[in-house]
């Protein structure tokens, strides 16, 4: 839910978050899930092979809205945490160059707008959402950014990524203050005009009225509508990208 630029790589493609917020008044809903946390082998992040769960996140938006949507329904969060300007999302890209070979690729940006709810009883809940303006995601390479912005993710068109919880894996009661937490969220990623479910895995410390920590996925470009870009010295780019980002947040 400032802009801080970082140079880091040299060609890639996707993006992600926004991740990140238009605000969302009203009601929220307090879906989240109680199982045993899994181990890291047990659990695979990405797009999942589901459909996307649509929930009634405001009280002013009608649930069954979509012929999938699932009603869920709102309560009032009892603590809201807001991500800060030092948050970062970034995408990662293996790709090989003519004359250099084996490349990493990073773009990242600090232009990050999001909100982080939890219930009375101190759990994530669900309808918790981040946006990222992709429009602003930099790497060392200019031309590079500008043919993702122009080409690969359509910016124009399609200028933010959006995440919003559909519910809570893993976690086997609430964040213990000054413990840092593995846990996973499930939701919709919707970017470039496509919406899938997807898990990400989150490593969060909470710590009074601070909440820092990474999160972090993956998705295929096909996944998206992305096509892989071949451009100038770039001759592959796997299809596989990763998506993380740096959380940190402060109680509103």
């Amino acid at each position: 839910m400032t802009i801080q630029n970082r140079s880091l790589s040299r060609w890639s493609w996707v993006i992600l978050p926004a991740l990140l917020l238009s605000l969302i008044a009203g009601a929220w809903s307090t879906a989240y899930a109680q199982d045993s946390t899994p181990s890291a082998d047990d659990v695979e992040v990405g797009v999942l092979d589901t459909a996307p769960v649509y929930i009634a996140c405001d009280e002013n938006v009608t649930a069954g809205e979509s012929a999938d949507a699932t009603p869920i329904p709102a309560d009032s969060p009892s603590t809201i945490y807001t991500l800060t300007s030092d948050s970062v999302a970034r995408y990662i890209s293996e790709e090989e160059l003519a004359g250099q070979g084996a490349n990493t690729a990073i773009g990242e940006t600090s232009t990050i707008i999001g909100n982080i709810y939890f219930d009375a009883d101190g759990n994530p809940m669900a309808c918790s959402r981040v946006d990222v303006d992709l429009r602003t995601l930099e790497s060392d390479e200019s031309r590079r950014d500008n043919f993702l912005r122009g080409n690969t993710l359509q910016t124009d068109t399609y200028p933010v990524a959006t995440f919003v919880v559909t519910s809570v894996e893993g976690l086997d009661g609430a964040l213990a203050d000054g413990e840092e937490t593995t846990f996973y969220l499930v939701g919709n990623l919707t970017m470039h005009d496509v919406t899938k479910q997807i898990r990400w895995e989150v490593t969060a410390t909470l710590d009074g009225d601070n909440l820092t920590g990474k999160a972090s996925t993956e998705f295929d470009m096909a996944d998206y509508a992305i096509e892989e870009p071949k451009v100038g010295s770039v001759l592959s780019i796997e299809d596989t990208i990763k998506l993380e980002i740096d959380v940190v947040a402060t109680k509103a």
